[in-house]
């Protein structure tokens, strides 16, 4: 198990929904083996009657009822079975989804940004949906159609050594012709859509280039290339309904010249012939209906096995994505517990019962950088060997050029990225080996623009964080001047939030607000009033002298180290 965790981290999600919902496995297993036994009845049940009558007996009413019943009954349980694949599959794509997302949780913020967002999505929808196919439509399909083709055999190596002895030569010949069909027609199909991607695109150029194409005298031209992406189209399609329409009547053909044979060979007077071939009426009535029913396994197999090497590619994306190296090479002493291949934590960050986060270390500085050097790609550095030392209650403002790294360095202490060389300590820990449910009580963040999310005006200070009491995000809303302006709302800090129900000014005011909420001990100002005017400017700065006090402040802007004052750290200078 761990081996697999490891390498196919997939197949582990998998194996942990069969053992969540094992009764739903065990029952899709018995109605599959059920649906095969009651497919492979009927024509038992059919011989019996035909040599009744044959006989001169009469038709049994009991027997014809068995007959139909079982009929019903194969089709009752390939429809439940269906339908219970389809409820497997979707706990499936919920469990790989929900691991996918908490994986994207626990990525650096640098391999998210390195990734092309269509190529992650791709794997959330379309390589999710693959790996369902790979069970509804590939494993469990293909396993049902062998147990099927088995249980065919095995009733015609019964009732007809001959026969079983024909179908042994017959099937792999049928099953090489059947996957030579199929591997022409995906071929004329994906040919086929590549031509239609090629004429609906030049049909939209030629839109657009209309002026040039009249200026130039390049009508004809531009018609003979549609004319030819349609020809290539044409002749995809063509190729398409020539395979399907000579695949079915070869099959009949086939089917065809194996009865005849059989009743050739069981009406010659050679008694060898008649010891392998020799049957009843009814029983070669069962055998025509046995030969009717392995073909179309036969071909479901080949299709199955088209999705099952679709699906693998899914599957091969999806463990690439889940094995990306997180945040943390091993997990930090107060870190949350990783969540397993399920999606499930073993302690979710938000809960309120966790410890209380660390204290800082007696005598450690508030923040210290060793000799940092990070840059986002790697001729690209943006701090070189930055050193520099912060004490606890010290109000500092990072200013520089444009790009010396201000925010860059925001980022290295929130523990986003890890420099390339050298360290970064909050309070003596490394910054990037912060726990997350710690973060929130060691650092406020205040940007440029308020971030909202989805709830009330107590949600936006809060954010869900049980740990911070409604008393505790008044209070915030109180320090901030924000108390009056929520009470005249129509249901206070119960009021759902929505854009427009702040001014500019207020919303900045409520960011600093939910940046206090939690008692944290270091402010992280990035720009605050660089969109406001110098009204609403003065507000803010009120706001933020009184969330100040008391706290390690680090901001970036050179307008409020005018008004703040403290030590100014000037970055780019090395």
């Amino acid at each position: 198990m761990k081996t697999a965790r490891k390498k196919h981290p997939s197949f582990a999600i998998i194996l942990q929904v069969i053992r969540e919902h094992l009764l739903l496995s065990l029952g899709i297993l018995l109605l599959i083996i059920g649906a095969v036994i009651c497919s492979l009845l009927p024509p038992l049940v059919l011989e019996q009657i035909v040599d009744h009558l044959a006989e001169g007996s009469g038709i049994s009413v009991s027997l014809a009822v068995l007959y139909f019943l079982l009929l019903a009954l194969a089709g009752l349980c390939e429809s439940t079975r269906d339908g219970l694949l389809t409820v497997f599959g979707q706990k499936i794509i919920r469990s790989l989804r929900h691991s996918l997302c908490a994986k994207l949780s626990r990525l650096p913020a640098g391999t998210i940004s390195a990734q092309d967002p269509g190529a992650v999505v791709s794997r959330f929808v379309g390589d999710a949906d693959t790996v369902e196919n790979l069970f509804t439509d590939g494993i469990a399909s293909m396993f049902a159609d062998a147990c099927t083709m088995i249980g065919i055999f095995a009733m015609i190596l019964r009732k007809s050594r001959g026969l079983a002895i024909l179908l042994l030569f017959a099937v792999p010949v049928l099953f090489v012709f059947t996957r030579a069909v199929q591997k022409k027609m995906l071929r004329a199909q994906i040919d086929n859509r590549i031509a239609v991607a090629k004429a609906s695109g030049i049909v939209p150029e030629t839109l657009h280039c209309i002026r040039t194409i009249r200026l130039l005298g390049k009508e004809r031209y531009m018609q003979e290339q549609y004319d030819r992406t349609i020809e290539e189209s044409f002749s995809a399609v063509n190729r398409t309904n020539f395979f399907d329409a000579v695949y079915s009547p070869i099959i009949q053909i086939i089917q065809a010249v194996l009865v005849g044979l059989v009743m050739l060979f069981a009406a010659s007077g050679n008694p060898r012939l008649q010891n392998f071939f020799g049957m009843s009426v009814g029983t070669a009535v069962a055998m025509i209906a046995y030969i009717s029913q392995i073909f179309s396994p036969i071909e479901n197999i080949g299709m199955e096995i088209q999705t099952i090497q679709s699906a693998a590619a899914g599957v091969h994306r999806i463990d690439e994505f889940l094995l990306q190296k997180e945040r943390w090479e091993t997990d930090p002493p107060t870190a949350r517990k990783i969540s397993d291949v399920s999606g499930r934590t073993g302690r979710d960050s938000s809960d309120s019962s966790s410890p209380s986060p660390e204290r800082p270390v007696s005598g450690q500085p508030a923040i210290e950088l060793r000799a940092v050097t990070f840059g986002y790609e790697k001729n690209q550095t943006v701090l070189r060997n930055q050193s520099l030392r912060i004490e606890t209650g010290e109000q500092i403002t990072l200013t520089g050029r444009t790009g010396a790294g201000k925010s860059t360095l925001f980022k290295l202490l929130l523990g986003l990225y890890r420099p390339q060389q050298g360290k970064v300590l909050v309070e003596g820990r490394d910054a990037s080996r912060i726990a997350d449910k710690d973060k929130r009580h060691l650092f406020g963040y205040v940007g440029q623009n308020f971030r909202l999310v989805p709830g009330t005006v107590l949600d936006q200070i809060t954010l869900f964080d049980a740990s911070i009491s409604k008393e505790a995000a008044m209070e915030a809303a109180s320090l901030v001047g924000l108390s009056s302006v929520i009470a005249a709302l129509p249901q206070g800090f119960d009021t759902p939030c929505s854009e427009g129900i702040f001014s500019q000014g207020q919303w900045q005011l409520l960011s600093i607000a939910r940046a206090v909420a939690a008692q944290p001990r270091i402010l992280l100002l990035d720009e605050i009033t660089a969109n406001l005017d110098a009204d609403t400017e003065q507000q803010v700065l009120a706001a933020l002298r009184r969330a100040s006090a008391h706290r390690t402040v680090i901001s970036i802007s050179h307008r409020l180290y005018e008004h703040l004052g403290g030590r100014e750290i000037v970055l780019g200078e090395n």
